[in-house]
């Protein structure tokens, strides 16, 4: 792993293999899907996007940041991570403009490989 950027994705509980998604939640320490306690550094952006849930709309703006992963394994989900997560591992940065499943995430890594190389943290 080393000499390259890697991010940690998640395939959501329910989505076909291959169907990767960066981790979302609250902020606090960690990367609460994957397991891996992290170092928040600078943010990203925000993906703003609407959805329906129990015939309501909902809009919702998720915000993205580069973060240090600084202890834990991915793969190892935390207990009860279950229900919502399929699967976590790393991918390559550079891969995840391909990899990755929604747009909005797409351009967040788009946005990640521009920022370190301007400034590699």
């Amino acid at each position: 792993m080393r000499g390259r950027w890697w991010f940690a994705a998640v395939r959501p509980q329910g989505k076909k293999v291959g169907v990767w998604a960066l981790p979302k939640g609250l902020i606090d320490e960690g990367f609460e899907e994957t397991g891996v306690a992290g170092r928040l550094e600078s943010k990203l952006g925000d993906v703003r996007y609407v959805y329906t849930w129990k015939g309501e709309r909902v809009f919702k703006i998720v915000s993205f940041f580069l973060a240090h992963a600084q202890r834990g394994r991915v793969g190892e989900l935390p207990l009860g991570m279950d229900r919502e997560v399929a699967e976590a591992r790393w991918l390559p940065l550079a891969d995840g403009s391909r990899l990755l499943a929604y747009q909005g995430e797409r351009q967040m890594a788009e946005k990640a490989i521009e920022t370190l190389a301007n400034d590699p943290l």
